[in-house]
């Protein structure tokens, strides 16, 4: 089977109401990023933090996998596809998509706080402070911060150097490492960006653009696939 590697960035949640911090200057929800999303802001104010994850994750319980999500599952009937996203929800999985890979971990798990490999999930939407990983360390969200390492970026290269076709949906290529996937992918593949606000792609990337949000492009350019392999 053909290996289709969809890389997805915040644009795809977007259609399911989820919020994110590029869309307004900055700032997340009304949060400063450093407040929020960073080991120092554990440090400094951990209940802040633990709050915030708590209000993100429920907004996520209670949003719905959109088309795009749909469609790209949808192309498991007849294409090997790896999904690479750099969202921290799990629309994909509830879309039906069976192999996502989550660069930036996944909120609807805890981890301990000394120990990022120990992970767990949640029972409802809260981690409560006191709740403690089986170190002794407080639980937090399953979710990489700015300032740590991305540890799934090896493997994530390696699936794109592997890609028969690549897919790119709702991504500003403004966040690195995983801006840099697209490096890994090989000059010769076909490579589709879906994006109603194409970012500037250098030129050797010959993307096939399809300038849409991913709710009209992506189900479109499904079609078109499974078409093709009739």
């Amino acid at each position: 089977m053909k290996k289709i590697v969809v890389l997805t960035g915040a644009g795809i949640s977007a259609e399911s109401g989820l919020k994110t911090f590029r869309d307004s200057d900055g700032l997340w929800e009304g949060y400063n990023i450093e407040d929020v999303a960073t080991p120092e802001a554990w440090r400094r104010n951990p209940v802040l933090v633990q709050e915030f994850y708590n209000e993100r994750r429920k907004t996520v319980l209670e949003a719905k996998p959109n088309a795009a999500h749909f469609a790209l599952a949808k192309l498991e009937e007849k294409y090997d596809v790896t999904i690479i996203t750099q969202n921290i929800d799990d629309l994909h999985e509830r879309g039906g998509s069976t192999n996502v890979v989550h660069l930036h971990g996944i909120i609807t798990r805890s981890q301990s706080s000394l120990n990022p490999n120990l992970t767990y999930p949640i029972d409802g939407w809260e981690i409560k402070m006191g709740e403690l990983c089986e170190l002794g360390s407080q639980l937090r969200a399953h979710v990489v911060w700015f300032g740590e390492d991305v540890p799934m970026i090896s493997k994530a290269a390696q699936i794109c150097s592997e890609a028969d076709l690549f897919i790119l949906v709702g991504s500003s290529l403004a966040v690195y490492p995983a801006a840099g996937l697209v490096n890994y992918v090989r000059p010769d593949v076909a490579k589709y960006i879906v994006d109603p606000n194409i970012p500037h792609l250098s030129r050797q990337d010959h993307f096939i653009k399809i300038e849409e949000k991913a709710t009209v492009g992506v189900p479109a350019l499904v079609i078109e696939l499974l078409s093709e392999h009739d």
